[in-house]
């Protein structure tokens, strides 16, 4: 994880804007296997260059975006619980998470978690995942210090890659279970 700090550096990593290499830096994915249904999701935290917690795990009848989501809500839980009052940025591959948490769940929130129809005569259309955008919410509701940020995928960015290889660690978990 020594490339890590250097990374942090790179405007490519950070999707364009220049963010602070110190602090709490949390890696997220999750991933889908459509052949079995099973998913699995990840999250791996570093201060510094220095990976501090991780966690994984498996789901059956499962969805990439639902996988995508738990793992942010699972980084968050980890951030309220181990490290309350400290800034971090939970960083994601999936534009879905990002502009979801970012800007979609306050949307949804307002609208009693339901999608507005555009034409504003038609009835309101359910979300995808409602449950998990609701514990997200309420997760980080409670931390204004935790920010979403996108980085990109399968790029070489060491906190990206393992957290993939620990999402597709859980997949395989339920395999055989």
């Amino acid at each position: 994880m020594a490339g890590i700090s250097n990374e942090l550096r790179s405007p490519a990593t950070t999707a364009g804007t220049l963010e602070a290499q110190h602090g709490l830096h949390v890696f997220v994915d999750g991933c889908y296997d459509p052949g079995s249904g099973h998913g699995g999701w990840a999250f791996v935290a570093y201060r510094g260059a220095a990976e501090v917690a991780s966690s994984f795990g498996g789901v059956r009848d499962s969805a990439n975006n639902s996988m995508e989501l738990t793992a942010v809500l699972k980084a968050v839980m980890w951030i309220n619980s181990k490290a309350m009052g400290e800034a971090a940025i939970i960083w994601s591959d999936s534009i879905y998470t990002v502009k979801g948490c970012n800007h979609r769940r306050h949307i949804w929130k307002d609208n009693g978690w339901k999608k507005s129809n555009p034409n504003g005569n038609a009835r309101s259309r359910t979300i995808a995942n409602a449950a998990l955008w609701k514990a997200v919410d309420l997760q980080l509701s409670r931390n204004a210090l935790v920010a979403i940020a996108w980085c990109k995928g399968h790029s070489g960015i060491s906190g990206n890659e393992r957290a993939d290889e620990l999402a597709d660690g859980g997949r395989l978990s339920i395999r055989g279970a």
